[in-house]
């Protein structure tokens, strides 16, 4: 253990993450043990915390997580940026974008030197006054420079974090505790339903067809999403009986626990499974996933390759499609693929918070040194060590 400074003269680097989704949200779900990883010999870190304050033990141990934690939902956008420059914020990491609760007019007027788009906004933000996107060298392949205002900072292994403290439920509910049935293969996708296009739809629809006894089962996003999946299953002559729709949980081990009851969880292609996917993953149930061209579409494949299971990725809805098939009729490929996840789960890139933790700040410490220099953002990759 060092001897960690306190006074505000210290030669740490400062880091403040902006979120407004400070509670149980993905975002923080996959970010708490980072935030707790961070070497505090090198760097002091910030929470600029700009949604409501939702009292769990979850939140809890995310405040804990940080060094100093500053609520300022009531704040106009300027004192908050005022706040981030009278601290001596040196890199700011906006965990939000273009979502729910984000507010781009803090960073537009420039309170810290770096600023940096990570997790919560998988594309580019398009705007001048942010320096740095996070991404990995899937997401994000050569060539891809262009489409992005920030400059491409590419982490080793997988840009994705994820929290290996996270519970699976020791009880797995049976197939009739999920409503499922007990015979038949088991198809699943838990993406939220703004993610099923037609076009995946179709496939999925055709799996089913060809697939006797097996069973989509989804995520219930309400009774308009259900009636309306339903009806063009059945516009598709699939019986509505075979879409089985899994309500929310309240504890998230046992959502997880629940995914052992499925075979195969399908992707959505153009926008991914992010977080479900890693879901899947941890609780042990392969995913099947077409990578596109845009961030967006190429998350999951991201996942499979830090997970050691790249044969899981297709690049067209033909070879999805087919793939898919082969595993449903070769229940001892798929078996293979899931006793490669569950080896893997201990050793993989994607499950190994401390090894994400060294590349990130390795990467925080590059920005951080051409800052100094005077030299301004420029793309850069780290490698894995």
């Amino acid at each position: 253990m060092c001897a960690v400074k306190t006074d505000i003269s210290d030669d740490r680097i400062r880091v403040a993450y902006l979120s407004g989704d400070f509670h149980e949200h993905p975002v923080a779900i996959l970010t708490v043990e980072l935030f707790e990883l961070h070497d505090r010999c090198r760097f002091e870190v910030h929470a600029i915390s700009l949604g409501p304050k939702k009292q769990s033990s979850f939140r809890s141990r995310l405040e804990k997580s940080f060094d100093h934690w500053h609520n300022v939902q009531t704040m106009e956008d300027q004192e908050v940026a005022n706040l981030i420059q009278d601290i001596g914020i040196d890199i700011v990491v906006d965990l939000s974008g273009h979502t729910d609760n984000a507010r781009s007019f803090i960073l537009a007027q420039r309170p810290a030197p770096i600023q940096v788009n990570y997790l919560g906004f998988t594309a580019t933000l398009g705007a001048d006054f942010i320096d740095y996107i996070l991404v990995d060298r899937f997401v994000a392949p050569p060539g891809h420079d262009g489409f992005y205002t920030e400059k491409l900072v590419r982490l080793p292994n997988c840009y994705m974090v994820h929290d290996g403290k996270r519970k699976v439920a020791g009880e797995i509910p049976s197939r009739t505790d999920c409503g499922l049935p007990e015979e038949g293969f088991v198809f699943c996708c838990f993406n939220r339903s703004y993610k099923i296009t037609p076009m995946i739809f179709d496939v999925w629809m055709r799996l089913l067809k060809e697939t006797p006894g097996s069973v989509l089962w989804l995520s219930d996003n309400g009774s308009w999403s259900r009636d309306n999946l339903r009806r063009e299953a059945t516009q598709r002559d699939v019986l509505e009986e075979r879409l089985i729709f899994a309500p929310r949980l309240p504890e998230m081990s046992d959502h997880l626990a629940r995914h052992r009851q499925a075979d195969l969880f399908l992707d959505t292609p153009l926008f991914n499974a992010h977080t479900t996917a890693i879901d899947a993953l941890w609780a042990g149930l392969p995913v099947l996933t077409c990578s596109g061209r845009s961030f967006s579409s190429r998350v999951a494949g991201s996942l499979l390759q830090a997970v050691g299971l790249p044969e899981l990725i297709t690049t067209d809805l033909d070879d999805y499609e087919a793939l898919t098939l082969k595993l449903t009729r070769e229940p001892r490929l798929l078996e293979a693929y899931t006793e490669r996840l569950a080896r893997n789960r201990s050793t993989a890139p994607l499950f190994d918070c401390q090894r994400f933790t060294d590349g990130l700040e390795a990467a925080y410490t590059r920005m951080y040194q051409r800052w100094r220099d005077g030299k301004s953002a420029k793309a850069f990759s780290v490698d894995d060590n």
